[in-house]
């Protein structure tokens, strides 16, 4: 999924839509070559970049790195600046369809004549400004300034073109973000990125400070027998105007670099202030205060001649990654030593409040566990005459269900004997009836006496009856005992 701002890549072979000629120039990763474009006819500048292929290696450029370089160009178009024509990628390289800048480098340029004017200087370091003016307008630092990165696109014109290339390490300046690298060449890079402090625009503006000193003298301000030593000779501003090297030159050009050349980013001259310097300003007044004689491009040529011959060793960011990522390596270190500390002493806080807070809870829970001792000891003794009571109703339930299996047993014992004394009383009954039928025969009056006195017979052995189902089920009442017994 590519994410929103992402150059695109074209995913074709570009061999397919142009004819790939000699190369023009190569560097660590990349190779750079002559090329046609097959449906114009136009010749351009293919560049072909080696990716890194996995995290771990370092052959290679990072894809995220080339597509910063990709996405800055396309944001460019001014007549100072090389353009992108079009991308292409397959499995190894990305390729850069760039502007053909056929005029080689100013430096060498210059180096060829027998002598430059500070007017003609001016000219060439003025068409580096506006191209510097357009990327600073944009928030677009190119942060490798060099001569090699100067070009010209038509030597053969009474003033040649500058066309400022490569733009590997630019970076999109936002506003407020804290941005350091270790980057460049050495010889030309800002005291703070050898002092990995947060950079900006500000760092192209000493390029340009190094670049003119070069440029009028053919010595470099900075430059020493090892990468450590010209590191450390711009930490530390190592650099003054020889006499010999600077007396056809005038004081107009030296305020220039020394105002460029300036430790302090915040006094350091902008890229509008040195489009208003009076060396680079046209007007009567600073062209009489320039100097007139020539100046002998001898040594320049000497330089020119001798950084080519030296780059691969002390020029290139291919050698300063090392000493990048080790300086790097050291500021994470520092930054991660002071957060332990930080972190120490926020621990040893923590523990000092937890040990407190435990202190209290121990406190409170030897008096709860004292408070809890005393009411289980309650609870127990109260359990113990709760059981107590409960042995005392269970024996006395057995005695109950005891004297109820007792009752229940006399109940029924009654209940026969009711119920054989009713048989009897019924048999009896049965038979005073067939006794009185026996006496009273006939007669009317008979028959009326005879069931008179039948009713009494019944009423009495109700009663008789009742009796005697009351003494059998009721206690016998004490009897009275008289004196005459």
């Amino acid at each position: 999924m590519r994410t929103p701002g992402m150059a695109a890549f074209k995913q074709q072979n570009v061999e397919d839509f142009y004819e790939i000629g000699e190369a023009l120039g190569s560097g660590q990763f990349a190779i750079v070559k002559r090329c046609i474009e097959k449906s114009t006819g136009l010749e351009y500048a293919a560049k072909f970049i080696k990716k890194r292929q996995s995290r771990a290696s370092r052959r290679g450029v990072r894809r995220e790195e080339i597509e910063r370089e990709v996405v800055i160009l396309q944001q460019i178009q001014h007549n100072n600046i090389i353009s992108l024509h079009d991308v292409y990628e397959n499995r190894t390289d990305v390729v850069l369809i760039l502007e053909l800048v056929s005029g080689g480098e100013l430096f060498d340029f210059l180096a060829q004549k027998e002598s430059l004017s500070e007017e003609e200087a001016t000219q060439f370091i003025k068409q580096i400004l506006d191209g510097v003016q357009y990327l600073h307008s944009k928030r677009i630092a190119h942060f490798d300034l060099k001569p090699e990165n100067i070009m010209l696109l038509d030597r053969n014109v009474h003033l040649p073109r500058i066309k400022l290339i490569d733009f590997g390490l630019a970076h999109k300046i936002e506003a407020g973000a804290d941005f350091k690298n270790i980057f460049g060449t050495p010889e030309f890079v800002a005291p703070e990125i050898v002092n990995y402090e947060p950079l900006g625009l500000e760092a192209d503006m000493w390029s340009i400070g190094v670049i003119t000193y070069i440029l009028l003298s053919g010595a470099s301000p900075f430059l020493g027998d090892s990468k450590q030593e010209t590191l450390g000779n711009i930490s530390a501003m190592n650099y003054e105007f020889d006499e010999e090297l600077f007396s056809s030159t005038s004081e107009l050009a030296k305020s220039f670099i020394r105002q460029l050349l300036e430790k302090d980013t915040r006094k350091r001259l902008t890229i509008q202030d040195a489009l208003n310097h009076p060396w680079i300003k046209d007007g009567s007044t600073a062209e009489a205060e320039k100097k007139v004689e020539p100046l002998k491009t001898k040594r320049l040529k000497e330089y020119t001649i001798q950084s080519h011959s030296s780059m691969a060793q002390n020029n290139t960011y291919a050698n300063f990654e090392h000493f990048a990522r080790v300086v790097e390596d050291i500021s994470l270190m520092e930054t991660g030593l002071s957060e332990v500390a930080g972190a120490r002493h926020t621990l040893q806080g923590d523990i000092d409040a937890l040990l407190a807070i435990y202190n209290d809870k121990e406190a409170w829970y030897k008096e709860e566990s004292e408070t809890a001792r005393k009411q289980l000891s309650q609870v127990r003794y109260e359990f113990r005459k709760v059981e107590a009571r409960r042995k005392l109703l269970q024996e006395d339930m057995k005695a109950i269900d005891a004297s109820l299996e007792s009752i229940s047993g006399k109940y029924h014992q009654r209940q026969s004997q009711l119920d054989a004394l009713r048989q009897e009383l019924n048999s009896e009954l049965q038979w005073l009836q067939e006794v009185l039928s026996s006496l009273h025969p006939d007669g009317a009056n008979g028959g009326l006496h005879g069931n008179s006195l039948n009713a009494d017979v019944k009423q009495a052995l109700r009663e008789l009856l009742h009796q005697s189902c009351r003494a059998e089920l009721g206690p016998e009442p004490i009897q009275p005992h008289n004196e005459s017994g």
